[in-house]
């Protein structure tokens, strides 16, 4: 297959085109406020080289930090009605409970507790409050809230109670965009209602954004299918995208660790993606990103589904400098840095400055940092030398020496020898590993659900047919479906031989017809 992997990060958009397994074409272009033109410039520069000419594509991959953007920097969110099946229990601890509070206010519309919801062991714990969620869905209409997220005690072993509200609220208020907590997986009420919340906030965006990366193919000439990045290294279809924009929380990240493992060849290792402002850690295990185990953090909002283990510090090719005293980051001049760095004609000092004037980064004019001499230059890599040995020691889960896997356009930042570190090892097109990562990625899905009176072994093969299901509803192909991940938990305080069983599988993307 030949595919158009973009991705869209907040200095640099990456485009690049992978054909019969390798790299063909990769090309960089800013960033733009809109988003449109940086993909049309990035995609424009890449037909430029002719790598595209007269060959049909076979899908455009597309990964972008807009989602989780929106909620650090607290932008473009829609005001949400949080309704909780659950009542009589849980009204101690409402939705929104446990939020910032700057950000809980610019996303809570109402809350509404109704009566519903399952006991543990999947057992109807209240009946659903028809009549309660049909006059909560018509409050929500008068006041104008169109953004809704609904939330049921244990809902992934019985969906049907949040179901059968998400049909009432449909029913009462056409114009209503819904989440429901289940389809974001995971057992925990307040963090998958967490989720749920952040999803709903995040559609009105996600249905503009993902337009307009539409729009921009279409521009751009190419009839292809639109996938979207998710953080798990996996991509899904542009309308179930748009309907689940948490997903595409660290797929940035993630796409790098991904690129990082294909241009490399080595499935297990360490990886550093250098961008412009920060840096990101890593573990690739089977060439996939680790993924976090715990409570997982969005601005500031607890959440438990998919995401990779990663620690991000502000290291980048846009972080400012300063010398006395020395330190680096975490503000960074980002997209600006033709205009702002030193070494362009600005007057802020940047790393990117430094590289330049090291003879290390073929950019700017060097004639303008001319006065950073060598000790200066070696002072402020040394810094950054070891601000990634501590965050590398930080990530790793062995005590000895690791191979790390250095990426991102700001790459120039790792040296070669670093403490806890075996080998520095570098790729060509390693600057857009991101875009890469994007271009070879395949269609994922996963179940995390307790099963009763089954064996263990019947308990995860239908664990698997649930994921595999789930996979296929995404886009992938499902004749070469397979399982990458089983973790599997007995319960003991359950009757039934209760057994938690979480698989997740992958499969390449199902050809367009």
């Amino acid at each position: 297959m030949r595919r158009i992997g973009i991705d869209v990060g907040g200095t640099n958009t990456d485009a690049v085109l992978i054909e019969d397994g390798a790299v063909a074409g990769a090309v960089k272009a800013p960033t733009s406020a809109d988003v449109t033109g940086g993909i049309l410039e990035a995609l424009s520069r890449l037909a430029a080289t002719g790598v595209l000419a007269g060959k049909r594509i076979d899908a455009v991959m597309i990964g972008t930090t807009h989602f989780i953007n929106a909620v650090v920097q607290r932008r473009h969110l829609s005001r949400v009605g949080a309704l909780r099946l659950g009542l009589p229990s849980g009204a101690s601890l409402p939705p929104f409970c446990d939020w910032p509070a700057d950000l809980a206010e610019l996303v809570r519309g109402g809350v509404w507790m109704v009566e519903g919801g399952h006991e543990y062991d999947g057992r109807p714990f209240m009946p659903l409050d028809r009549a309660a969620v049909a006059a909560a869905a018509r409050e929500m209409r008068a006041k104008g809230i169109t953004a809704v997220a609904i939330s049921s005690v244990f809902s992934p072993l019985d969906p049907s109670h949040e179901k059968e509200a998400a049909a009432i609220i449909a029913a009462e208020h056409p114009q209503a965009v819904i989440t429901i907590s289940s389809d974001l997986g995971r057992i925990g009420l307040l963090e998958r209602e967490n989720a749920g919340l952040l999803n709903a906030a995040l559609t009105d965006l996600a249905r503009d954004t993902i337009a307009a990366f539409e729009q921009a193919i279409r521009e751009s000439g190419i009839a292809a299918p639109l996938f979207i990045t998710q953080n798990d290294g996996t991509v899904a279809e542009a309308h179930l995208a748009m309907k689940l924009p948490v997903y595409s929380f660290a797929s940035g990240a993630t796409n790098s660790m991904r690129g990082a493992a294909y241009l490399s060849g080595i499935d297990d290792a360490m990886v550093a993606d250098v961008g412009g402002t920060t840096t990101d850690i890593g573990q690739l295990r089977a060439g996939f990103p680790r993924e976090a185990n715990s409570v997982v953090e969005v601005g500031g909002v607890r959440t438990l589904f998919r995401m990779p283990d990663l620690f991000s510090f502000g290291l980048g090719g846009g972080s400012h400098v300063r010398l006395d005293p020395l330190g680096i980051g975490p503000v960074s001049v980002g997209y600006r840095l033709p205009q702002d760095a030193i070494a362009f004609g600005g007057a802020q000092l940047t790393t990117s400055d430094i590289a330049i004037a090291a003879g290390i980064l073929p950019i700017g004019d060097r004639a303008r940092v001319a006065h950073l001499d060598s000790n200066t230059c070696a002072r402020v890599f040394a810094e950054a030398a070891r601000m990634v040995a501590e965050s590398v020691d930080r990530m790793k889960t062995e005590a000895g020496d690791v191979p790390l896997i250095a990426v991102g356009g700001g790459a120039f930042l790792i040296p070669d020898q670093i403490e806890g570190v075996s080998q520095v090892i570098r790729v060509k097109h390693g600057d857009c590993a991101n875009a890469v990562g994007a271009a070879i990625a395949q269609v994922s899905g996963e179940c995390d659900q307790i099963f009763r009176d089954l064996a263990r072994d019947e308990a995860i093969r239908s664990a698997q047919v649930i994921a595999a299901d789930r996979a296929v509803a995404a886009g992938a192909d499902r004749a070469t479906i397979e399982t990458i991940d089983v973790e599997d938990m007995p319960i003991a305080y359950l009757p039934g031989n209760a057994l938690r069983v979480r698989a997740r599988v992958v499969g390449a993307v199902r050809a367009s017809s």
